[in-house]
């Protein structure tokens, strides 16, 4: 007969077992770190960014037309070629690409362009176009499923937020987790035994022990892990972007073959006053991105990650009357690491040929997801895509 004692005490330990064994379990710590996995590091711009802004055509002379408050001088931006060049606030973007660790494919969107947030979110996540087909199984959650390196006993995919779990890491199979701080993997105190009064009269009992023990020695092992790590050679700056590419990195030197990591930076949703709300979301941005490659680079893992920045579509070519931009369609995206062909891939859309006052898509965003699957995670993209794709040249 189970006491209410008992049914209590078991019950408190079903309830901590969840918190760290997906992160940590002994699997990940067992893990070799020098191991050749690749990871793909997803950035979400939220909000759509304005991609305009972002690479500015600054030798068009249609863009001081169409952008009369919001242009950007021509002497401070970040010149990378005799046509187009980085917001002046990308200074660390521009520090990259002369580096040879970022890529900028230019006007990613797709067919008829959706304005609506959470519609083209959608669209991006499932990497599926019609609304019948937003399964709620997003195109990493079903590449998880069949990567080489995939575990039952690990999580396919970590999201690094307060929210919940994006649809884009969702599967059928696949296993993805929400880790919204680095206190979240720091359990404190001693772990409940048998000896120590817990529920060993129920079958469950031991199961749920031995899950709980492994949680707190990992949690234990990590923190460890976490002192004896080496300084980053590139200081983080102290944004809440800036604060999550920090423990993804502290979570890829801790080791294991979780292949996917997501984070998000909100606040690109810029009706009005978007001039200086703008620069501080790209100089956040591209400052975060400097820093977490840097450390990765002087943890000497730069060569296994590739970050993806992406935003749901671009804003329109006409500022508004607020002094913003409001909802538009094709954007850049980029491509950051050791391995990327650095530079610009495709053109830049025209200012005069739009589409109902909105840019041309020049690339289809499939093609990058595609690309990815296949030359990155070296997973087939077609099924998964549900139809081939021109492939971009992505890796150097």
């Amino acid at each position: 007969m189970i006491t209410r004692r008992q049914f209590l005490q078991s019950s408190a330990l079903v309830s901590l077992a969840p918190l760290v064994p997906a992160f940590l379990s002994q699997s990940v710590l067992a893990a070799d770190n020098k191991s050749d996995g690749r990871k793909l590091v997803v950035i979400q711009l939220d909000g759509g960014n304005d991609g305009l802004n972002t690479i500015i055509p600054y030798a068009d002379e249609n863009y001081a037309r169409v952008r009369r408050e919001l242009r950007a001088k021509t002497d401070a931006i970040h010149k990378i070629n005799d046509a187009v060049g980085f917001h002046p606030d990308m200074k660390a973007a521009s520090d990259l690409l002369q580096d040879g660790r970022l890529a900028v494919v230019q006007g990613v969107g797709y067919p008829n362009p959706n304005r609506s947030h959470f519609e083209s979110m959608a669209i991006w996540h499932h990497a599926r176009l019609k609304p019948a087909d937003h399964d709620g199984n997003g195109w990493l959650g079903r590449a998880a499923e069949i990567l080489p390196s995939r575990s039952d006993s690990i999580p396919d995919s970590i999201y690094v937020g307060a929210d919940s779990v994006p649809v884009a890491l969702r599967g059928r199979r696949s296993n993805a987790v929400a880790l919204q701080s680095e206190s979240d993997l720091h359990l404190a105190g001693a772990v409940p035994t048998a000896e120590t009064g817990a529920a060993n009269s129920l079958d469950v009992s031991a199961f749920v022990q031995r899950t709980v023990a492994q949680s707190f020695d990992a949690a234990r092992q990590f923190r460890e892990s976490s002192k004896n790590q080496p300084a980053s050679s590139d200081n983080y700056p102290q944004t809440k972007l800036g604060e999550k590419l920090r423990l993804v990195s502290k979570l890829l030197k801790f080791g294991g073959s979780t292949s996917i990591y997501y984070v998000s930076q909100p606040g690109y949703d810029t009706h009005a006053a978007q001039i200086y709300t703008h620069a501080s979301l790209l100089r956040e941005f591209c400052g975060a991105l400097k820093a977490f490659l840097n450390d990765l680079k002087a943890a000497q893992l730069d060569d296994r990650v590739i970050v993806l920045a992406f935003s749901e579509f671009g804003r329109r070519v006409e500022e508004n009357d607020s002094f913003g931009t409001d909802h538009g369609t094709a954007g850049p995206v980029f491509l950051a690491g050791r391995n990327v062909e650095s530079g610009l891939i495709g053109q830049h859309p025209s200012l005069t040929d739009l589409d109902q006052g909105d840019l041309k898509m020049v690339i289809d965003f499939r093609q990058v997801y595609a690309s990815l699957l296949d030359q990155w995670l070296r997973v087939d993209s077609r099924p998964l895509l549900s139809g081939e794709f021109e492939q971009l040249k992505l890796l150097s």
